[in-house]
């Protein structure tokens, strides 16, 4: 799974052979969680709260970057590294 950013400890990756909704994962030590593209919404997992808000500060900063990434997934293209939150 290509990791595609990293930042305070929050690694973000995503899969190539995903389903829809677009979305990536965020792991955080012992923790992980989806969160779905569009609405920053958490899919399936658990983060801790502050790791979770850093996690959407940051997507929300990213958003068309990720959404690029996502159909560079469906056409089985690399994915571009994105500007960790800082």
């Amino acid at each position: 799974m290509p990791q595609i950013s990293q930042f305070f400890g929050i690694i973000i990756r995503m899969f190539y052979d995903e389903h829809n909704p677009p979305h990536f994962h965020a792991q955080y030590g012992e923790y992980n969680c989806c969160v779905d593209i569009q609405s920053l919404s958490v899919i399936e997992g658990f983060l801790p709260a502050r790791a979770l808000g850093l996690v959407v500060e940051w997507a929300i900063l990213h958003k068309d970057e990720l959404i690029a990434n996502w159909y560079s997934i469906e056409r089985q293209e690399s994915l571009r590294k994105i500007e960790p939150l800082k």
